[in-house]
C-alpha cells in the first residue's frame, strides 16, 4: 500500500509539475553550453512569431518564452541548454527583476530582423566574423554590395552590417606589402571594374555614393553595425565628401595637397578632428586606429577590454549591446584594433574599453531615426588574423564573449521600445 501510494503520489507530482512547467528559460550565465547558439534559438522563435523575453543582467541575459515543442527540440538538437519553469516560478523571477534596486529588466523581442550584409559576393562566410557567427549561430542572412545598395535595397531590411571595407578608395591600404600578390591585383581590378560599370571614374567615388545610401538608411531607422576597417574609413570617407585622399598608386592620380584641412568632421557618426594617414606605406588610413602605438604595450595575455555596466531600468539600450557572462573581453587586432578617445565625438557612447591603454573598442550612437554600433578589430576568437589564414572554428568557442557582443546586435532590432517592461 504504502509503496503503490508512494508510486501514485511520484506520478500525480510529476504531473502537476508538467502542468505548470509552460516557460522555457535559456540561461546565458556560465552554464550554458553554447552561448552563440542560443541567440539562433531565440531568433528562430521570432521567425514561428513566438515573443521572447530578453532578461536583462538576470543570469548573462537569459531568454524567456512560452514552452513549446519546436524550441525544445531545437535546443537539444543545437546543443543549447535550457530550463523548463513554471508559470509561478517565472512570475517570481519577473517580480524579482522588476525591483527598482536590482539593476536588471526585461525587454520583449517581438519580430525577427531582416538582415542584410555588405559583402562581395566572393567572399566566403568566415572572411568575416559577422557571417561566421550567423552561419553557426543559423542566422539568414541576405548578402548585398554596391550594385544592391545603389538600387535602392537596404530599406528592405532591419539590421545592416557592413563587412571589413574601406570606404575610403584606398583598398585596405594593403599596397605596400601586397601589391605584388595575385590576390590583391585581382581584388583592385575587381573594385575598379565595378566602379566603371555603375559609372564611376574612381573606387572612392562608388564608395562614397555607397556610404551615402548607407547613411541614409541609418537616418531613416536602420541598424547599422560595423567592424574592423569599415568602421573609421566608414567616417573617413564622409569626411572626405568632394575630397580626393587617395594618393595615385590607388587611384591613379595626385590627392588633394590640402585634403586634410578640407575635411567636414561634422559629416561623421563617430570621430572628428583625425588626421589623415598620407602614408602609402602606412597601414592604417588615419590617427583614429592606434594599432601601430599599441604594439609597445600590449601583448595576447594582457590585451582585454571591458564592458561598461549600464542601468538596465534607464539605458536598455546599451545594457542590450553589452549583455554578456563577463564583463572583461579579450582583445583582438584587425585593420582597425581600436579607437583612440580623443577623436570621439562628444555624443558617442562608449561601452568598452581599456583604460589602462586609452583604448576604445565598443562604441555605439544614434544618427536620425537609427542607430549604430562599431566593433573594432577583426576576429574576437583570432588574435591576429592575417591574410590566408584558416577559418575560426566556433565549435572551439562557444561561449566567446566577443562573438556575443555581434549576436547582441542582431537582435537589438527585435525590440521596440514601446513594449519595454519597468
Amino acid at each position: 500500500m504504502g509503496k503503490r501510494f508512494f508510486i501514485f503520489a511520484f506520478a500525480l507530482i510529476a504531473m502537476l509539475t508538467e502542468c505548470f512547467a509552460s516557460v522555457v528559460l535559456i540561461p546565458m550565465d556560465a552554464k550554458q553550453k553554447n552561448h552563440l547558439k542560443a541567440y539562433g534559438v531565440a531568433y528562430e522563435a521570432l521567425q514561428r512569431q513566438i515573443d521572447v523575453d530578453w532578461m536583462l543582467n538576470y543570469r548573462g541575459g537569459s531568454f524567456a518564452l512560452q514552452e513549446n515543442e519546436p524550441t525544445v527540440r531545437l535546443c537539444r538538437l543545437r546543443g543549447v541548454t535550457y530550463e523548463i519553469i513554471s508559470d509561478i516560478q517565472y512570475a517570481n523571477i519577473q517580480s524579482e527583476i522588476a525591483d527598482p534596486e536590482i539593476n536588471m529588466d526585461i525587454v520583449q523581442l517581438q519580430k525577427a530582423p531582416k538582415i542584410a550584409v555588405y559583402s562581395p559576393k566572393s567572399k566566403r562566410p568566415w572572411d568575416d566574423a559577422v557571417t561566421l557567427v550567423l552561419t553557426y549561430a543559423q542566422i539568414p542572412y541576405d548578402v548585398v554590395y554596391d550594385q544592391e545598395v545603389l538600387d535602392g535595397k537596404l530599406p528592405l531590411y532591419d539590421w545592416l552590417h557592413l563587412h571589413h571595407e574601406d570606404f575610403t578608395g584606398q583598398h585596405g591600404k594593403f599596397w605596400a606589402s601586397y601589391r605584388t600578390t595575385a590576390w590583391y591585383k585581382e581584388e583592385v581590378a575587381f573594385q575598379e571594374n565595378l566602379a566603371a560599370s555603375l559609372g564611376y571614374k574612381k573606387v572612392s567615388q562608388l564608395k562614397l555614393a555607397v556610404v551615402k545610401q548607407i547613411r541614409n538608411f541609418v537616418l531613416g531607422g536602420g541598424f547599422m553595425f560595423a567592424m574592423c576597417s569599415a568602421t573609421d574609413s566608414y567616417d573617413i570617407a564622409l569626411a572626405a565628401d568632394g575630397v580626393d585622399i587617395c594618393r595615385e598608386m590607388f587611384d591613379g592620380d595626385a590627392m588633394d595637397f590640402d585634403a586634410q584641412k578640407k575635411l567636414n568632421y561634422a559629416d561623421c557618426f563617430a570621430f572628428e578632428n583625425f588626421t589623415i594617414e598620407t602614408n602609402p606605406s602606412a597601414y592604417r588610413i588615419s590617427d583614429i586606429d592606434v594599432s601601430q602605438e599599441r604594439q609597445r604595450y600590449v601583448n595576447e595575455k594582457n590585451d582585454v577590454f571591458v564592458l561598461f555596466d549600464f542601468s538596465a531600468k534607464w539605458d536598455w539600450i546599451p545594457t542590450m549591446l553589452t549583455q554578456n557572462h563577463t564583463r572583461i573581453v579579450k582583445g583582438f587586432y584587425g585593420q582597425t584594433t581600436a579607437f583612440r578617445k580623443s577623436l570621439l565625438k562628444t555624443n558617442v557612447l562608449v561601452m568598452g574599453e581599456n583604460k589602462s591603454f586609452g583604448e576604445v573598442r565598443y562604441i555605439h550612437g544614434e544618427y536620425g531615426k537609427g542607430t549604430w554600433s562599431f566593433l573594432s578589430g577583426h576576429d574576437p576568437e583570432d588574435y591576429r588574423h592575417f591574410v590566408g589564414d584558416p577559418k575560426t572554428d566556433l565549435d572551439l568557442f562557444p561561449n566567446s564573449p566577443g562573438y556575443r557582443l555581434i549576436l547582441n546586435n542582431i537582435l537589438f532590432p527585435a525590440a521596440k521600445k514601446e513594449k519595454h517592461k519597468t
